[in-house]
């Protein structure tokens, strides 16, 4: 195991700070940046973290994946940070990934960072790698006067969004995965469309700040590698392993927000009693328990809670929270291995329904639909789900952002179409305003 020297500093304001280490991690060629936005939700560790500079790294195809991860997680038996593109499917089962890519991230990338600055209740824990501990003091003075203008200076370019799929197109492949559904070959599919910006310059950072502020969710993320980017406003865990216990909360089912606190008050009723999106989220928990079960003590396996509506700066949700025991000797990457990619984001049964998605989507998914996160020393891991989110390549100036929705027999393709809309307004608003 890696050493660290650990400090601890005390601060007043918490928003003031969150926003002068983000700018000060700027000058990083290797960030994630993870913000609870303060949400008090179950299960949360700490109000933000960032990890910067790589130690050591793995980066990798899908080929094997797992594999490589788990000797990678085994052998440093530190804090790793990194992600999961959603095409590491393949390595799960029999599938491919052969649809249109222009960001070029690679399907999978964790490194141990030099440097790791937690944030938690107006303390901060500095953990520095045992080389570098005597930067610790100056970086917290440096991060305590930061100018986080120094970061805002880059010119943005004019921003035309297009779409992959087309509004006709979408509500005929809609319609052709309904057909799937009547002829039994699937209960549920995640069906998803890209909107695309090419040429484009953006500030990265400021867009993520915009995007964070009107958003604010509870698995913010800002990450970077070298030039490739993810700005990321997500609402959602995929999974958390606490000790022995395993944590898995999906989402299903959106509702539009109301300025009007009486209407609003009215739709997230509503939704709670909405019997398509019950369904389309209860399938999804029967999912997430069978996958859960794999590596599952007998009989552990529990629904906390079912369909609960969370309310959020732009839409209510539904969320169910699923919980399961594991055996000690139960390697922490076999439980990933065993639920991935995330039932909300494929539909049921999981297999078919990728196979589908596959031939009706038009762009690979990469890692919108993936996961960031982290593992502990200790094997603890916790991990988002990657939507609500923009993906940029700064040397191809490509932008991109992805929705979905789940598609079921009750589905309306013009309504899934306005969820579509309703999901990518943060995206498209901040894009166009930044």
């Amino acid at each position: 195991m890696f050493l660290r020297t650990k400090r601890i500093f005390l601060i007043d304001n918490l928003s003031s700070f969150k926003e002068r280490l983000l700018a000060w991690g700027q000058q990083y060629e290797t960030i994630v940046w993870l913000d609870s936005n303060n949400h008090n939700q179950s299960y949360s560790n700490f109000d933000g973290v960032l990890a910067v500079e790589e130690f050591t790294s793995i980066k990798t195809d899908s080929l094997n994946a797992f594999e490589k991860l788990k000797e990678y997680q085994t052998y440093t038996r530190d804090y790793i940070f990194g992600y999961l593109s959603y095409d590491v499917k393949n390595d799960v089962e029999k599938l491919n990934s052969n649809n249109y890519d222009n960001l070029h991230f690679s399907d999978v990338y964790f490194f141990q960072p030099q440097k790791l600055i937690f944030i938690k209740e107006g303390i901060v824990e500095f953990q520095y790698l045992r080389m570098i501990d005597d930067e610790i003091e100056d970086d917290f003075e440096d991060i305590l006067g930061y100018n986080t203008q120094s970061t805002s200076s880059l010119e943005t370019s004019e921003m035309k969004i297009r779409l992959r799929i087309h509004k006709d197109a979408y509500f005929s492949k809609v319609n052709k995965v309904i057909e799937h559904i009547h002829r039994g070959d699937i209960y549920e599919a995640n069906f998803c469309q890209e909107f695309y910006i090419e040429n484009a310059t953006i500030n990265p950072y400021e867009t993520y700040k915009h995007l964070n502020r009107i958003s604010q969710p509870p698995f913010a993320t800002f990450f970077k590698n070298d030039d490739l980017y993810l700005l990321s406003a997500t609402p959602e865990r995929y999974i958390k392993k606490q000790g022995s216990k395993i944590i898995s909360q999906p989402i299903k089912g959106t509702a539009k927000r109301f300025i009007d606190k009486i209407e609003d008050d009215k739709i997230a009723f509503d939704l709670a009693r909405d019997e398509k999106e019950r369904a389309e989220n209860i399938m999804i928990v029967d999912l997430v328990r069978n996958d859960l079960s794999k590596t599952a003590k007998k009989g552990t396996v529990k629904v906390e809670e079912l369909c609960k509506v969370y309310s959020f700066k732009q839409v209510h949700q539904l969320i169910s929270t699923i919980v399961s025991e594991i055996d000690e000797d139960t390697h922490p990457v076999d439980v990933i291995k065993n639920t991935f990619p995330m039932g909300s984001m494929t539909g049921a049964p999981k297999v078919s329904a990728m196979q589908i998605i596959e031939e009706l989507e038009e762009t690979k998914r990469g890692l919108y639909s993936g996961t960031v996160g982290y593992f502990t020393p200790e094997g603890d891991f916790d991990f988002n789900v990657v939507i609500r989110s923009i993906l940029y390549n700064e040397t191809t100036k490509y932008v991109s952002y992805s929705v979905g929705g789940a598609i079921t027999a009750k589905s309306i393709p013009e309504k899934e179409y306005e969820e579509c809309l309703l999901k990518a307004k943060a995206m498209k608003y901040v894009l166009t305003n930044t």
